[in-house]
């Protein structure tokens, strides 16, 4: 027997397979999906929903809507406090109960700085790095810094567009992107950086209205303080940035303990990943494919270090095109952030 053909046959095979499954797996979960004027609401359980941004306002992340018999629990809460008031414009077109608690699952600026819309009585619940974080000083975090200037060099980009362009149609266009990122630009002014009124180091369950709550800090990995939020009953969990479907923002993470941190992940009966960032995950496989870009990504890293190449050298001469096919990774390289973060980790200066 051709062994090339049988191949080609059983890897056919498993994709039709997983592609079927993968379609059974959309049906089970995706039970209603509700669009409202700036999200899209995926009831991915009874009384769960999976809220994405549909473009109409800058919401940037994820959010997770998780409803009580009395109220709502939501994690994360945008970008911006007028982010954070579209979602609860967009809870109201599910549930009239009252947004009581917000869990963040990490620090960062597109996760937590719509959290002032939800009002001054919100239980606000996070990792005490998250509290540390957002007490410190946030305004000057190198992330939250970088997205400033990019937001200014797009609405400059755009001037710049529109001044060059003749056509009608194309200008019109490009003065509706620009008004889109004015906007956002001018949002910045409203944002008080609010952190929990409640920390956690390891664990916390909450128990309350007939539903359970599981909080667990695996360790670091995005972040210093990212958080899994878990339901057991239903097996979802939202993951933060911690878990995309691909490869996540480096530039504040902890690459060499990343992979540890994920295999925590993989200790929970999970059947639904709802990620910060992009499509809901079903493929629980994907936990390994991306552990493995992390633990490849160390050992490559410190062997270019260990010949002496600095750490722009290093990150031009990384080869992880080993995971093409899992990842996407085709140009030799690795991003200059985070290669450069994992020198400073090894040299002392980052704790």
């Amino acid at each position: 027997m051709d062994k090339g053909l049988f191949s080609a046959k059983s890897i056919q095979s498993q994709l039709l397979w997983s592609t079927f499954m993968s379609v059974l797996t959309v049906v089970c979960f995706a039970k209603e999906v509700i669009n409202t004027n700036t999200h899209r609401l995926e009831q991915v359980a009874d009384g769960v929903y999976f809220a994405t941004g549909t473009g109409d306002i800058y919401t940037m992340s994820n959010a997770l809507i998780i409803e009580r018999d009395e109220d709502i629990v939501i994690v994360d809460s945008h970008i911006t406090p007028a982010a954070g008031r579209a979602l609860l414009d967009s809870i109201r077109i599910v549930s009239d109960k009252p947004v009581t608690t917000m869990i963040n699952s990490h620090f960062h600026y597109d996760h937590s700085n719509g959290t002032p819309a939800f009002g001054e009585d919100l239980e606000i619940i996070g990792h005490q790095v998250t509290y540390d974080k957002l007490t410190g000083d946030p305004e000057h975090e190198h992330t939250y810094q970088s997205s400033l200037r990019r937001f200014d060099s797009t609405v400059a980009r755009l001037e710049n567009e529109l001044t060059n362009v003749t056509d009608s149609d194309e200008r019109r266009q490009i003065q509706n992107q620009l008004d889109y990122w004015k906007r956002h630009v001018e949002a910045q002014s409203e944002i008080v950086f609010t952190p929990p009124t409640q920390t956690l180091q390891d664990k916390m369950t909450l128990y309350r209205g007939g539903r359970e709550i599981q909080l667990h800090y695996f360790g670091r990995a995005h972040t210093g303080g990212d958080l899994a939020i878990y339901l057991p009953d239903e097996k979802i969990v939202f993951t933060g940035d911690m878990m995309l479907g691909g490869i996540s923002y480096m530039g504040d993470g902890y690459v060499t303990e990343w992979a540890d941190t994920l295999q925590g992940l993989k200790g929970l009966d999970i059947e639904l990943i709802l990620p910060g960032h992009g499509p809901r995950i079903t493929d629980i496989e994907r936990i390994s494919f991306v552990q493995a870009y992390y633990t490849d990504l160390t050992e490559e890293i410190r062997r270019l270090r260990d010949l002496g190449y600095s750490a722009e050298e290093a990150a031009a001469r990384a080869d992880l095109r080993q995971h093409e096919q899992t990842l996407g990774v085709r140009q030799l390289g690795a991003n200059l952030e985070a290669v450069q973060r994992m020198y400073d980790i090894w040299d002392g200066l980052i704790q």
